[in-house]
C-alpha cells in the first residue's frame, strides 16, 4: 500500500496556506542535491538545508486558508518557519534522516518517493536542456546495438524509449491546449495586442522551433517507424539458440512480465511496433491537429484584436457619432442614399478569372567593359585546360584508325598483342570491345570477338581477359 507506515498522510505538507512555500523548499532543495549546482563530495547539513529552506520562503507567497480556523500558528521569523518545513517533511516522508555512526554527522536526504514526487514539481518550470523528441532514434540505435551485439540491455532500453514516445505527445498535446487556454484567458483579462502577440511568437521561438519542429521532421516516427520495422525484423531472423539465450536473459532481468505460455522476447519486440503504429496512426495526426487549432486560435485572437485596436484608434467611430448626434442628420442620410441607389456590386466568375504567371526577363548588361590584355598566368592556364581536354578527346574515328594498324595486313589480332606505344593507345585499346559491339549490333561489316577463358597482363593492366578481335565480311 502506498499510504503506510511514515506515509500515512504523505502530502500533508502540501496543504494549507504554506503548500506553496513548501513546495517552493522542495524545488530548491531538490536543485542543490541533484541539478548542476549540487556539490556531490559532501552531503548538506541541517544548517545548510534551513538556509536554503529560508531562501525558498522568502520566495514564494502564503496562500490564503482555505477555512478561517487554521491550526498552524504564525511564525515569529523564518528560521522558525524553516524549521517547522524541515520537521513536516521529516515526519510525512518526504525526508530521511540519516545518522553516521562514525563521524556522528547527521544528514537529511530525499526519501526515494519524496525524490519521485519532487522531480515532476521541478520540471514543470523548469529551463534545463531536454531532449525528448531523440526518443525515436534512441529507440532505433539501442534496436540497432541488440541486433549486431545481442546485449539484452539494448533491448530493454529501446523498450523504455519506445513507451517515451507516445508519452512525449501526449504532453505535447496538453501543453498546446494549456497554451491555448491561456491565451484566451490572458486576452479576456487584458485585451493588449502585443502581449498576446509577444507571448505567441515566443512560444513559437522556445518551443516550437527546438522541439516540435525536429520531432515533426528530423525525428519523425514516420521517418524511422521503417527503420525500425526492419531491423526488428532481422532481430526475429536470428537463430533459435540466440533467440533462446536472449529469452532466459529476459526472463531472469523481468520476473515480474513473465507469462505461462509467451515468450517474453516476442513480446517486448510486438510492443515495440505497436506503439510506433499507435505514434503514427493516432498521436502524430492529433499532435498536427492540436497544433493547428492552437496556431488558428491565436490567429484569430491576434487579428480580432488589432481590429479593435484599430477601430479604438480610428475616427470613423466618432464621425458617426457625430453625424448621429446632428441636427439635420435626417436630411442629409437621405440625400446619401439617393446617390448611392443606383450603386452594384458584382463579382467576378472564378471560373473566368485565370491568373497569368509574367515571366521574369534576364536582365541584360548594356555596360562596356574596356578591353583589359590577357595575364600570363590566364594565358597558361587556358592553354593548358585545352590541352587536357584535347588529351581525353575520343572518338569513334580514331579507334577505327588504331584497330586498322593493329590488324595490319591480317584479319585476326589478340588482345595480348595490341600495341601500345603512346597514352592515346592506352584508351584505344580499352574501348577495343565497344566498337566489335557496335558491329555486331548493327550486323554489317566489323569484328567479332571470341574469348579464350584465359587471364592476360601487361605493363598498364594488372589481369584483362584474353579475346581475339577478328575480321569478319557480312553474306
Amino acid at each position: 500500500m502506498f499510504f503506510s507506515g511514515s506515509h500515512q498522510h504523505f502530502f500533508r505538507p502540501l496543504t494549507g496556506k504554506y503548500r506553496e512555500q513548501v513546495v517552493e523548499c522542495l524545488r530548491l532543495l531538490y536543485e542543490r542535491l541533484y541539478t548542476a549546482k549540487a556539490d556531490y563530495g559532501e552531503s548538506l547539513t541541517r544548517e545548510q538545508i534551513l538556509e536554503i529552506f529560508a531562501e525558498a520562503l522568502t520566495r514564494a507567497p502564503q496562500l490564503d486558508g482555505d477555512d478561517g480556523s487554521d491550526s498552524e500558528s504564525r511564525f515569529r521569523n523564518l528560521r522558525e518557519q524553516a524549521l517547522w518545513v524541515l520537521n513536516s517533511l521529516l515526519e510525512y516522508g518526504w525526508l530521511e534522516k540519516q545518522v553516521d555512526s562514525a563521524t556522528l554527522s547527521t544528514a537529511y536526504p530525499f526519501s526515494r518517493r519524496g525524490r519521485l514526487f519532487t522531480q515532476p514539481l521541478v520540471e514543470i518550470n523548469s529551463t534545463r536542456v531536454r531532449t525528448r523528441h531523440r526518443n525515436t532514434r534512441n529507440t532505433l540505435n539501442a534496436l540497432e546495438a541488440f541486433a549486431s551485439r545481442g546485449e539484452v540491455h539494448d533491448l530493454i532500453d529501446a523498450w523504455e524509449y519506445s513507451e517515451r514516445i507516445v508519452a512525449d505527445f501526449t504532453d505535447m498535446i496538453a501543453e498546446l491546449e494549456e497554451r491555448k487556454r491561456e491565451l484566451v484567458r490572458e486576452v479576456e483579462a487584458q485585451l493588449l495586442v502585443q502581449q498576446a502577440t509577444d507571448e505567441f511568437f515566443s512560444f513559437m521561438e522556445s518551443r516550437f522551433q527546438p522541439d516540435l519542429a525536429i520531432r515533426l521532421s528530423a525525428d519523425s516516427v514516420e521517418k524511422h517507424r521503417d527503420a525500425i520495422g526492419r531491423v526488428i525484423g532481422r532481430i526475429r531472423r536470428k537463430g533459435r539458440e540466440r533467440k533462446a539465450a536472449w529469452e532466459l536473459k529476459l526472463r531472469q532481468l523481468l520476473p515480474e512480465l513473465v507469462q505461462e505460455g509467451r515468450s517474453l522476447l516476442w513480446l517486448m519486440l510486438d510492443t515495440i511496433e505497436d506503439r510506433m503504429r499507435r505514434a503514427c496512426e493516432v498521436k502524430l495526426p492529433a499532435l498536427r491537429r492540436s497544433l493547428q487549432a492552437f496556431t488558428k486560435r491565436a490567429d484569430i485572437i491576434i487579428r480580432q484584436l488589432s481590429f479593435l485596436t484599430n477601430q479604438r484608434e480610428g475616427g470613423f467611430a466618432d464621425l458617426c457619432q457625430r453625424l448621429g448626434s446632428a441636427p439635420q442628420s435626417g436630411a442629409l442620410l437621405t440625400q446619401l442614399g439617393d446617390q448611392l441607389a443606383a450603386f452594384q456590386l458584382r463579382l467576378f466568375d472564378p471560373k473566368q478569372t485565370q491568373l497569368w504567371q509574367r515571366q521574369r526577363r534576364a536582365p541584360v548588361n548594356t555596360r562596356v567593359a574596356e578591353d583589359v590584355p590577357l595575364e600570363n598566368d590566364s594565358r597558361r592556364d587556358i592553354l593548358l585546360q585545352q590541352m587536357l581536354d584535347q588529351a581525353f578527346n575520343f572518338n569513334s574515328g580514331d579507334l577505327r584508325d588504331y584497330l586498322q594498324k593493329a590488324l595490319g595486313r591480317g584479319r585476326r589480332v589478340s588482345s595480348r598483342d595490341l600495341p601500345l606505344h603512346d597514352a592515346r593507345d592506352l584508351l584505344a585499346m580499352s574501348h577495343a570491345l565497344e566498337s566489335a559491339a557496335v558491329g555486331q549490333a548493327t550486323g554489317s561489316a566489323g569484328l567479332t570477338v571470341t574469348f579464350t577463358g584465359e587471364v592476360a597482363s601487361n605493363d598498364y593492366f594488372a589481369q584483362l581477359d584474353e579475346y581475339y578481335l577478328e575480321l569478319k565480311e557480312s553474306d
